[in-house]
């Protein structure tokens, strides 16, 4: 009993991270642009992703980016879609949508985050205003029909969003050994975090096998968020650049989630 009422204590805390940090881990890097552009990214691309926390399914995720359309186009559009599962799902269900548009240089316009956590749900709306060099932050609790809070913070004139950042990594081409230092907000504070580049690695993912880089995204232990971890991201070491694992290494009680992808669907 004693080890089960431990388990259900760090599910407890794991309900309070797993909405934010399954999120924000597929944005957690967005590199300046000191880099040369390496590739180009798809018209459109689905990616799908599962999420392991202590060996069990936790949650389901699913990224979509599309590139601007014709001359009347705002920019990029992305959808980024994040469901519990398992146990933790059954202990605290999540369903979280979160939206954004993109300029044509990946630079953060506008977000929209719908949610629904357990008997939570919330709508967070960000604005970034390149010109006035300000993101506007306003969430409500759609329960009680409130405001929880709003505020404006100074940004840089190109900022990057949790989608926004990810993509643009993966047109830069950031060998082994190098570092960038990263313009990225969430609405609620703005950093300039440092990503390394830290070495080729092999991993086998859902019986695949493929050649990656690793990173290491400096956004823990107070820099944009207080918990104390560590935050890797692998990209395919080939023209895709395809982000294939996200890990986020939290310190005692979450401990360790990790991101694989699933699938891919490109137009």
């Amino acid at each position: 009993m004693t080890c089960i009422a431990a388990q259900l204590a760090d599910l407890r805390h794991l309900r309070q991270m797993l909405p934010a940090s399954l999120i924000w881990l597929i944005a957690a890097v967005s590199p300046a642009p000191q880099a040369a552009k390496a590739v180009s990214l798809p018209a459109k691309e689905v990616l799908s992703y599962t999420a392991e926390w202590r060996l069990m399914k936790a949650g389901r995720i699913r990224l979509e980016v599309e590139a601007p359309a014709g001359e009347r186009s705002s920019g990029w559009q992305t959808r980024l879609q994040l469901e519990s599962a398992g146990l933790v799902s059954a202990i605290y269900k999540v369903d979280n949508l979160y939206t954004s548009s993109l300029s044509e240089d990946l630079c953060a316009v506008s977000s929209l985050l719908n949610a629904h956590e357990g008997s939570r749900r919330r709508e967070t709306r960000v604005t970034f205003d390149r010109e006035r060099k300000i993101a506007s932050y306003l969430e409500r609790d759609l329960v009680k029909d409130a405001v929880v809070l709003e505020k404006e913070i100074d940004i840089p004139g190109c900022v990057h969003d949790v989608v926004g950042g990810l993509a643009y990594l993966r047109t830069l081409r950031v060998e082994p050994g190098q570092s960038i230092q990263v313009p990225m907000s969430d609405g609620k504070k703005s950093v300039s975090a440092q990503v390394n580049s830290l070495r080729r690695e092999q991993l086998k993912i859902n019986n695949k096998v493929y050649k990656t880089v690793c990173f290491e995204a400096m956004l823990f232990n107070g820099v944009l968020y207080r918990r104390q971890g560590r935050l890797f991201v692998w990209l395919t070491d080939d023209e895709r650049r395809l982000p294939v694992q996200i890990q986020a290494r939290i310190k005692f009680p979450i401990g360790t989630i990790t991101l694989r992808l699933e699938r891919e669907e490109t137009t």
